[in-house]
């Protein structure tokens, strides 16, 4: 018997070699290798970000101090924003970024970067001290108090935080919260810093604005003048030094750095309420009336720039237009998409009794007598011992006792004089 021939029989004939072939598998494996190291890198996947290069956080950082420096507030905040996301464990970062939120006005957001930043290092005395100066901006002097008295104790020669403080006792003294002795503790707080750190723009500001408040512009002028030295284009600072030419008569300075001012920040309403009230003290109205609105413009939701235009309004014999603003003023309302506008409580603030008894003579003028009177009362009522207040209010419940069937005449019941009365840095 045989076996079958099996096809894997060892005695059988190799097949030759076939070259073409083989030399085609080479050149297909060269030409993948090549794709896949030069090629495909460079193909853009759908829906995924292009990478793109990386700054340093120290560059960033450079840049957001540099902007600073230029009084470019905004950019210089979202350099630091930008330095913040490549290193988010930058202490240092937040606070720096907080003190410049708190000159351009962004007090919520500086306190919500320095709250960061003692997340990330909660015995940065420092940090405490940039809290306790957001919070003093937003008139929570009891939580300021705190926030700076642990930055002392962190730190006790902290320049910095006995300049805040300074400003916080002198805040906390206007509001009638503060210890009796605020403004002596002021003063030395102010001492203590210039002896720490003479060439710090906050412990000239700091000083400044204590010799303000108790009706030493001539010398605060000197002191905003040396922090301005330090850094000419900080808006604050000239807005600040603006308020004292004003003070003590020097109209066309105090418009010069209210000027200054809106060139550094157009987008703040201050510099231009602030040139609107000195152009209503000099009497010139309808350049008033011309700033009034623009600072409206500059920010429809505050209820102080409404409440400022129709007191311009008022004293320009724009009556009717005096009641629509005084009346968003005084009772708050809506303008429309997103503008709402917070009501003002009646208090002795100057500006803000300003408003009310401005809305009654208002409204007698326009014969409105019903409403006239009732915010002539609730003066009456609340702030009895504000004699310019009590006085106007008086004079619109007369105005409306009055033949309110003759054609209203103009009268100028509140006297600029009376005005510039307080020392409080006001609008």
């Amino acid at each position: 018997m045989y076996l079958r021939k099996n096809k894997w029989s060892m005695r059988r004939r190799r097949k030759r070699i076939n070259w073409f072939w083989v030399l085609v598998l080479v050149m297909a494996i060269f030409a993948v290798t090549y794709f896949n190291r030069y090629v495909a890198p460079d193909i853009q996947t759908p829906w995924i970000d292009t990478p793109t290069p990386t700054r340093a956080p120290e560059s960033l950082i450079a840049e957001a101090e540099d902007y600073f420096n230029q009084g470019k507030l905004v950019k210089s905040i979202d350099a630091y924003k930008e330095a913040i996301r490549s290193n988010p464990d930058d202490a240092s970062a937040y606070i720096a970024m907080a003190r410049a939120q708190v000159f351009i006005g962004q007090y919520e957001e500086a306190q919500a970067s320095a709250e960061k930043a003692l997340l990330l290092n909660p015995n940065n005395s420092t940090a405490h001290a940039v809290l306790a100066w957001s919070l003093d901006f937003q008139e929570d002097y009891l939580a300021a108090e705190a926030a700076i008295k642990r930055a002392l104790e962190l730190d006790p020669n902290n320049a910095l935080a006995h300049a805040y403080y300074a400003e916080i006792l002198a805040d906390s003294f206007l509001a009638g919260t503060g210890p009796l002795d605020a403004i002596e503790l002021a003063v030395e707080e102010t001492r203590v810093a210039l002896s720490l750190a003479p060439n710090t723009m906050e412990s000239h500001r700091a000083r400044a604005y204590v010799l303000e408040i108790t009706g030493n512009y001539e010398e605060a002028i000197r002191e905003y003048e040396a922090a301005i030295n330090i850094n000419k284009n900080i808006p604050d600072l000239h807005l600040s030094l603006g308020r004292n030419y004003r003070a003590l008569g020097v109209y066309d300075k105090a418009v010069e750095e209210f000027t200054r001012a809106n060139a550094l920040n157009p987008a703040d309403p201050l510099p231009d309420l602030f040139i609107s009230r000195t152009y209503s003290t000099i009497g010139e109205y309808a350049k008033a009336v011309q700033y009034g609105e623009q600072a409206v413009r500059d920010d429809p939701t505050r209820a102080n720039a409404h409440g400022n235009l129709g007191v311009m309004y008022y004293h320009n014999y724009q009556w009717v237009e005096a009641a629509q603003e005084l009346s968003l003023a005084v009772y708050g309302g809506s303008l429309g998409e997103d503008v709402s506008i917070e009501p003002l409580p009646l208090s002795n603030n100057t500006r803000i009794a300003e408003y009310y008894f401005t809305y009654a003579l208002v409204l007698s003028r326009l014969n409105r007598c019903g409403e006239s009177l009732q915010i002539a009362q609730q003066i009456i009522g609340t702030i009895p011992s504000n004699e310019l207040a009590l006085y106007n209010a008086n004079e619109a419940i007369n105005l409306c006792q009055e033949n309110l069937d003759s054609p209203p005449t103009p009268t100028e019941e509140v006297s600029p004089q009376a005005e510039e009365e307080t020392p409080t840095p006001e609008a």
